[in-house]
């Protein structure tokens, strides 16, 4: 296993604790690594939102953040209905052939971190036919910050079935071209999973 995967399941499964300050020496003595690829897989924990800065030179696990959450999802909210709009005309069926064998494989995977990473593979398939490279990557850029969130929200609050269900009927509309349904479907997913987790982490005080 890729050792970014690792640390980030490392950190669902509780072993690395919100607030907690991970030095390059002691993550390299943990997984038996030189200092290069942890300092590698520390910059890449920094861009997608794991790990935040700490003093001068240090990184601590990130704490689940309300405010973060839901502007993340307010944002995929306009942007993703947005490009699947453009790519549905150049939807083929191997490309949505394609779509349903990532959701096989996050149906038989219990990693949250992996849920994370398969959720965004399903929803790049679909998107990449819009050929609009601009808002493809900031789109990638927000799943990137979501991965941990989705991952914790499909996993640990028990929500994969149901985000399995919505995602095989937004397919299901694409197939049958009914386009501004599968947008609106789209919209509707995020905005529900997105309103659930902000509320569940609000009540649970899942941030502190």
């Amino acid at each position: 296993m890729h050792l970014v995967e690792q640390i980030k399941q490392d950190i669902q499964r509780g072993i690395w604790q919100p607030h907690q300050v991970l030095k390059q020496t002691e993550l390299a003595e943990f997984y038996t690594v030189s200092r290069i690829p942890v300092r590698d897989a520390i910059a890449r924990l920094r861009v997608e939102g794991w790990l935040v800065a700490h003093g001068k030179a240090g990184s601590a696990v990130a704490a689940f953040d309300c405010t973060e959450a839901e502007d993340l999802y307010l944002m995929r909210c306009e942007l993703e209905p947005l490009i699947l709009q453009m790519a549905a005309p150049f939807l083929t069926h191997t490309i949505l052939g394609q779509a349903r064998d990532i959701l096989e494989n996050v149906q038989s995977t219990h990693s949250a971190s992996q849920v994370g990473e398969l959720n965004w593979q399903f929803h790049q398939i679909l998107y990449t036919s819009a050929q609009r490279p601009v808002m493809l990557e900031t789109i990638n850029q927000l799943h990137q910050k979501c991965g941990r969130y989705i991952g914790y929200q499909s996993v640990s609050l028990d929500y994969l079935q149901q985000s399995q269900q919505e995602h095989l009927q937004i397919l299901a509309l694409l197939q049958q071209k009914h386009y501004d349904a599968a947008c609106q479907t789209l919209r509707q997913h995020i905005q529900q999973a997105g309103v659930s987790l902000v509320k569940f982490l609000n009540n649970s005080g899942a941030t502190s």
